[in-house]
């Protein structure tokens, strides 16, 4: 009884590599065929998230050159109002001249305008200075 069910075991396997060996071709054809399928779905996919990338960089660079206009008007607007107030107002310069002069700290030449708001040259050398 063992050897019968030994050889029928034997003789099932047998055919069954008999069958499988005639799709064998044909199965290397598929294997083939799913590969390539599985190769394009990839590149396609691929293909898609550079889409989205590249189209996200757009928009957030659209953004950003919208927030750098806004920025630009917002300064020419304050520069206007600072020049708009400026004008005409001798003691508010004059004052703001004589503020940056306490700030200033070192051996710096300071050229003072004249009445006709030109500058006195110096005439000499500066001390330790040689020409």
């Amino acid at each position: 009884m063992k050897k019968f069910i030994l050889v029928a075991v034997l003789s099932t396997q047998l055919n069954a590599c008999g069958v499988v060996s005639l799709f064998v071709p044909s199965m290397h054809v598929y294997l083939q065929e799913m590969d390539g399928k599985a190769e394009l779905a990839k590149a396609e996919y691929s293909k898609k998230v550079q889409i989205a990338d590249a189209e996200g960089k757009k928009e957030a660079a659209t953004l950003l050159a919208a927030a750098e206009v806004e920025r630009a008007k917002g300064v020419a607007q304050a520069n206007e109002i600072i020049g708009n107030s400026l004008k005409n107002n001798e003691s508010y310069l004059r004052w703001l001249y004589i503020e940056g002069l306490k700030e200033k700290t070192g051996a710096e030449i300071i050229y003072i305008p004249t009445e006709a708001g030109l500058p006195i040259l110096e005439a000499g050398k500066r001390k330790g200075e040689q020409k």
